[in-house]
C-alpha cells in the first residue's frame, strides 16, 4: 500500500489538498501525522463532535510556547504570547467573559444596520478596481473591501486600511503556519507588526476614551455595566478582529470568484438572480473555505475510532476535509450553489463558533452579487498563469487571481 501523504505543507498537497483529504477520510480518518506531530481528524461527524468536546482545548498557544526549546522560544515568544491572549485561543471561563464583552460590537441589529454602508463600500471598491486597470482581484478588490469594513468597525481612519494588509499578512504567517520561503522569517516579521499594532491601537483607545462613538473600541471600553476589558485586552481584541475579519473574508471572496469562473453555469445563475449570491457564498465556504485546519490541545485522554489520543498531544481538525465528506454531503466535490441544506463547518461550532460570521456573510454576499453584476464578461486573464495558493498549514487563500472583464 502506498503511504498516506500527511504533510499539509507539501507543495502538491497545498495546491490541491482534497484528493489527500479524501484518502485520509477513507483509510485513516483519525491519523497521526509525524510531519505535524499531531492527529489529523477528517470526517464530518468527528470534526463536529471534537469542536464541542471540552477535552480538546482551544487554549493551545501557551502550552505550545512552553514546549518550545529555549532558542525557539526567544524568537517566537513575543508573537505567541500576544496571540495567546486572543479570544479564539482561550477556554471558559476566560473565553466566556471575553466573548460576552465582545458581543456588543457584533450584535445582529448593529451588523444588519451596517449593510447599506457595506454596499456603499463595495460599490466604491469596484469603481476603483475598474478604474485602476488592476488584473489581480485579490489586490484590487478582495483585500480592500474587508480592510475598509474592519477599519470602520474598529473606529480607525479609513485611510489607514492599507496599513492593515501588511500587519494581517505578517500575523497570518504565524497564525496559519506559513510554508515556502516565508517560513524561516515569519516570527520576526510578525514581531514587528505586533509592535506597530500595539502602538496604533493604543492611540485609538485613547481617542475613543475621550471621544466615544459607535465603533467597536468605544463599545469595548463601555463594557456591559458590570465588567469591562482592560486596555491590553482591547488591543488583543482589535488585533484579532483585524486579522480574523480581514484574512478569511478576503480569501473567501477570491475563492468565490475563482469557483464561479470555473462553473459558468453557476455564474449565470447568480447574474440572473442576485439573491442567489447568499447561497453561492455558503457553497464556497463548504467547497473552498478559508480555514483548512483548526488546532486543539488535548487536556484529557480520549478514544476516537479506536485510536487513543493522550493528554498533551495536538489535534488538527480539518473542516476542509469534513465539508467534503460523502457521508454528510451528496456529491461532495460538486460545486452547487442550489445545495440545501448546507450544514458546513466553515465558521466552526459551539462556544468558539465565529463571532463575526454574520458580518462576513453580509460582506461576501453583497460583494459577490456586485462583482457578478458590475463586471460583465468576467473571465480569467490569459497572462499571469493559473491562480496560486499561498503555502499555509491552516488557511486556504489565493495569493493572486488575475481576471479581465468587459466593463
Amino acid at each position: 500500500m502506498i503511504a498516506l501523504r500527511d504533510d499539509l505543507l507539501d507543495p502538491e498537497v497545498n495546491a490541491d489538498p482534497h484528493p489527500f483529504f479524501a484518502r485520509l477520510r477513507e483509510e485513516s480518518p483519525v491519523h497521526y501525522s509525524a510531519a505535524h506531530r499531531a492527529w489529523l481528524i477528517t470526517r464530518y461527524d468527528d470534526v463536529a463532535a471534537c469542536l464541542t468536546d471540552p477535552r480538546l482545548s482551544s487554549d493551545r498557544v501557551r502550552p505550545l510556547l512552553a514546549a518550545l526549546p529555549e532558542e525557539k522560544r526567544r524568537t517566537a515568544g513575543g508573537v505567541m504570547r500576544q496571540m495567546g491572549e486572543w479570544m479564539v485561543v482561550t477556554d471558559p471561563p476566560a473565553h466566556t467573559r471575553l466573548r460576552r464583552l465582545a458581543t456588543s460590537a457584533f450584535h445582529p441589529r448593529k451588523i444588519a444596520a451596517a449593510e447599506d454602508r457595506i454596499r456603499a463600500l463595495v460599490d466604491g471598491c469596484i469603481e476603483r478596481f475598474v478604474g485602476s486597470g488592476e488584473l489581480d482581484i485579490v489586490a484590487g478588490l478582495a483585500f480592500p473591501l474587508p480592510a475598509a469594513v474592519i477599519s470602520e468597525l474598529i473606529g480607525a481612519p479609513s485611510e489607514d486600511a492599507e496599513r492593515f494588509k501588511q500587519w494581517s499578512d505578517d500575523l497570518a504567517l504565524v497564525a496559519f503556519g506559513a510554508g515556502g520561503q516565508e517560513r524561516d522569517e515569519r516570527h520576526a516579521r510578525a514581531e514587528r507588526s505586533i509592535a506597530e499594532m500595539l502602538e496604533y491601537f493604543g492611540a485609538l483607545i485613547e481617542r475613543a476614551r475621550s471621544r466615544p462613538g459607535q465603533d467597536m473600541i468605544s463599545s469595548l471600553l463601555a463594557g456591559d455595566g458590570k465588567d469591562a476589558l482592560s486596555d491590553e485586552e482591547i488591543v488583543s481584541m482589535c488585533a484579532l478582529m483585524l486579522f480574523a475579519g480581514h484574512e478569511t473574508t478576503t480569501a473567501t471572496i477570491t475563492s468565490a470568484v475563482k469557483l464561479l469562473l470555473e462553473h459558468p453555469d453557476q455564474l449565470e445563475m447568480v447574474r440572473a438572480e442576485p439573491k442567489l449570491s447568499g447561497r453561492a457564498v455558503e457553497e464556497v465556504l463548504r467547497v473552498e473555505g478559508a480555514i483548512k485546519v483548526l488546532h486543539r490541545w488535548v487536556v484529557e485522554d480520549l478514544e476516537l475510532r479506536d485510536k487513543r489520543i493522550r493528554a498533551g498531544e495536538r489535534v488538527l481538525l480539518l473542516p476542509a476535509a469534513a465539508n467534503r465528506d460523502p457521508a454528510k454531503f451528496e456529491a461532495p466535490d460538486r460545486f452547487d450553489i442550489t445545495r440545501s441544506p448546507n450544514p458546513h463547518l466553515a465558521f466552526g461550532k459551539g462556544v468558539h463558533a465565529c463571532i463575526g460570521a454574520m458580518l462576513a456573510r453580509i460582506e461576501m454576499r453583497v460583494a459577490l452579487a456586485a462583482i457578478v453584476q458590475r463586471l460583465p464578461g468576467l473571465r480569467f486573464a490569459e497572462e499571469g498563469g493559473p491562480p496560486r495558493w499561498i503555502p499555509s498549514l491552516a488557511s486556504r487563500c489565493l495569493a493572486e487571481c488575475k481576471v479581465v472583464h468587459d466593463a
